[in-house]
């Protein structure tokens, strides 16, 4: 009885065939898990930068506009951000908030924005703010800056009116203001619960007073720390620059906003804020060269 039975050319040829098949099949594997890699970090990286710009983009939305200047820790030059000599050079960035939390204190504001220059009690140094409630401003206050404002002598806010000028530098906030954008600022103590005082070594008598201001707890910074395409992202807060402080001079609080940064870009044209933040994986998806990704963002 004759039996049909594989030649050896013919296992030969199958073997061959499931050889390529299989290494067809291991390539594809293989580039459909480095392309799922690849998408998992750019999706990572993504939400982490739009994270972090949500943070920044969250406490510039209560700066005082013409507050925010950049700071070239090289020469400790300083230019109000808006400025066209701002370059990569300018890498810290810099501002003072308006202590929003401590103005919405439910139905009575702690402090309304408004100074009644006609007021009887609007007499140099005093400062009537009528609708206000600065016992609830100076508990708030003091709770967010750890204790180093609270509306005490030695403890002052700064109150800053809104849209003023002036040449006199030791009322301004601390900076050189370039660009003319330096806001009239002065120290500021609570008197009672609608009237401030001021606590300038001024002559009283020489400071102008307008009706609208802002009251401020802290200046912020946003540093980076590390190489030019490699390194971390900090905010500095709860520094005073009215009481002479500074970012880097030990006096503030710092948190870790993003690693592995490789682009940070801030400008601003008009009032308007634009964010560009880029982070990467330093490698460690296993790829030899970083991935990065970029998000923008835009604060008016």
């Amino acid at each position: 009885m004759k039996k049909n039975a594989f030649t050896m050319i013919e296992v030969i040829m199958v073997i061959v065939i499931f050889g390529i098949i299989s290494t067809i099949g291991a390539n594809i594997i293989s580039k459909m898990y480095m392309n799922y890699m690849q998408s998992r970090t750019i999706n990572y990286l993504q939400t982490q930068s739009a994270i972090t710009l949500e943070q920044i983009s969250k406490r510039l939305q209560y700066r005082i506009k013409d507050s925010i200047v950049a700071r070239n820790r090289g020469t400790n030059d300083i230019l109000y951000l808006g400025n066209s000599g701002v370059d990569e050079s300018y890498d810290v960035i810099e501002w003072i908030g308006y202590s929003n939390e401590a103005m919405l204190t439910g139905r009575t504001p702690g402090w309304s924005g408004f100074i009644d220059i006609d007021d009887a009690n609007t007499n140099r140094p005093y400062l009537a703010t009528p609708g206000s409630n600065l016992k609830k401003a100076e508990i708030i206050m003091n709770a967010l800056s750890n204790g180093k404002v609270n509306l005490s002598a030695g403890k002052e806010a700064a109150l800053i009116f809104k849209g003023a000028r002036s040449n006199n530098q030791s009322r301004d906030y601390g900076w050189d203001g370039n660009g003319g954008n330096v806001n009239y600022m002065l120290k500021v103590v609570r008197e009672n619960d609608q009237t401030f005082k001021i606590a300038s070594t001024l002559p009283v008598d020489e400071i102008t007073i307008y009706e609208q201001y802002y009251l401020a707890h802290s200046a912020y910074a946003i540093v980076p720390e590390g190489d030019a395409t490699n390194f971390n992202l900090n905010l500095h807060y709860n520094y005073k620059p009215w009481l002479g402080e500074e970012y880097n001079d030990g006096n503030t609080n710092k948190v870790l906003l993003a690693t592995h940064v490789n682009l940070f870009r801030i400008r601003q044209v008009g009032n308007t804020i634009r964010l560009k933040l880029c982070l990467h994986d330093d490698r460690s998806s296993g790829f030899d060269n970083r991935i990065v990704a970029c998000k923008e963002e835009v604060v008016l």
